[in-house]
């Protein structure tokens, strides 16, 4: 393919893709369109970065609102079409593709293998539906590559992002060979026996689709030493561990760890908007003067939220002299309900919660709040308002949760699982939990609330300088200058 067969001459030096772009579109009854940020871990890392540079994003039209979008844009570039979103092209995929590729591959199949989620005597079952899904999984990353082929400058750096995109690294190496190609996986990296549930072909194709990147990211060593054993066992590729390189068909792919940390003084300057202060005062009537337990967290299967509540469930049991004395506020906002799985989950959290509640709850003591409507600004202020910080996900690529909690108060004790990617950095300072042992993680909490003043706010410092030490900034920075 040559520049002159895309009929506009491509001019982006840098591109990033993934699935899910820095805005969305909502389509009302009268069919106006009302454009608001782009949701998700990913988009909030990205868009800071984004917003301070001149770099193209290439992102799916995830609903209706934004395929409405699409089609009003010349060529689905919205900053064409009148919309501050910065350099941004939405790709219009057939909404049956997309739901195949999307829920039935990216979320049903390789998340779940990713993060060890599979009831294995019962799941996954690939048989010939799983092919049709996974050509249309093809398909969509078909489509990103030749978005990306269209839309790059010769010699243009092209930073693909996670699970959704595994294979068009490689699509787009043969599309455009003179691109400087960069993949980062957001999600942690199964260990060959695990990767080894995927068809042979599949588990393949997904790794001869990353190792057509000249670069491929992850978030911890953890999650890189797993590609690259994958990719030996597998491939039979060349791995050199000191170098982080992967040899395979005459290309080298250098495997980067680039750990995910937050922007400080962005996140201190939004916590002080007066939206979030007048959450702030809604929590304390809330609370009143009782120690706090918060927890934010999508109904994600991962998460391990009601292990979380059951443990805290545990140590209400063994602890009866905090009765009265402390709230555990569970923020669960409802996650990917287009899976059943999803949807029976956020069912549990919501049973577990109602138990507790009816267990030790008294007219004038709420032992446990659960609140399930999105809302960031809340979020916020129960971050500020956090005495202990729990996360405890089965496994988890980083988890942004953990860094952002000590970043507003001065004060929080984290209980941290060892199974998130985020224990690399701060587990030194954290309780660090087994995620699956609730006794376990019920001791901790109640460690983390007896925890010494004085302990309490040392260990949040460096919690604290621990979760700004790396932020989205510097994170992109390194992945562009190891493609330099």
């Amino acid at each position: 393919m040559s520049p002159a067969s895309w009929g506009v001459p491509p001019v982006s030096s840098t591109l990033i893709a993934s699935n899910r772009g820095p805005v969305s579109f909502t389509l009302s009854e009268d069919g106006a369109l009302t454009m608001r940020r782009g949701g998700g871990g990913l988009v909030s890392g990205l868009s800071e970065v984004a917003r301070d540079s001149e770099l193209l994003w290439v992102c799916a039209a995830l609903s209706d609102g934004d395929r409405s979008a699409v089609r009003l844009a010349p060529g689905g570039r919205l900053d064409g079409a009148g919309y501050d979103t910065g350099p941004l092209r939405m790709l219009d995929i057939a909404p049956a593709v997309f739901h195949r590729a999307y829920n039935a591959v990216a979320n049903s199949t390789l998340w779940f293998v990713s993060h060890l989620l599979y009831n294995t005597p019962f799941t996954p079952h690939f048989d010939g539906r799983f092919q049709r899904e996974w050509e249309s999984y093809q398909d969509y990353n078909g489509a990103f590559a030749l978005a990306l082929a269209e839309e790059a400058g010769h010699e243009a750096r092209v930073m693909i992002q996670d699970y959704h995109l595994t294979l068009a690294p490689a699509m787009l190496r043969v599309e455009r060979p003179d691109l400087r190609i960069a993949h980062f996986s957001h999600t942690p990296w199964a260990p060959p026996d695990y990767f080894s549930v995927l068809p042979d072909e599949v588990g393949v194709e997904i790794l001869e689709g990353l190792l057509g990147a000249d670069h491929a990211g992850f978030l911890t060593e953890r999650w890189a030493d797993a590609f690259m054993d994958c990719c030996e066992a597998f491939l039979g590729a060349r791995v050199d561990r000191a170098a982080r390189t992967v040899r395979y068909q005459d290309r080298v792919t250098h495997v980067g760890v680039h750990a995910l940390g937050v922007d400080g003084p962005a996140l201190l300057a939004r916590a002080a908007e007066p939206d979030v202060e007048s959450h702030l005062q809604v929590i304390k009537e809330q609370v009143g003067d009782r120690r706090l337990i918060v927890r934010i967290d999508r109904t994600e299967l991962s998460k391990n939220i009601v292990r979380g509540m059951a443990a805290y469930r545990e140590f209400l049991a063994e602890h009866p002299e905090w009765h009265g004395k402390v709230v555990h506020l569970a923020f669960a906002y409802p996650s990917r309900h287009d899976l059943p799985e999803y949807r029976e989950y956020t069912a549990a959290v919501q049973r577990c919660a109602q138990e507790i509640e009816d267990e030790y709850g008294t007219d004038d003591w709420d032992p446990l709040i659960l609140n399930m409507n999105d809302d960031y600004p809340r979020s916020l202020a129960a971050y500020r308002l956090a005495d202990v910080l729990l996360v405890n996900p089965i496994r988890d690529g980083m988890n942004l949760v953990a860094k952002e909690g000590p970043i507003l108060s001065q004060r929080c004790a984290l209980v941290l699982s060892r199974e998130a990617g985020a224990a690399a950095e701060l587990g030194a300072d954290a309780l660090l939990v087994n995620p699956f042992d609730v006794s376990g993680t019920a001791t901790a909490l109640h460690d983390a609330l007896v925890m010494p003043e004085e302990e309490r706010v040392n260990r949040a410092s460096r919690l604290r300088a621990a979760a700004t030490a790396l932020p989205p900034q510097r994170w992109f920075a390194d992945q562009l200058d190891a493609l330099a």
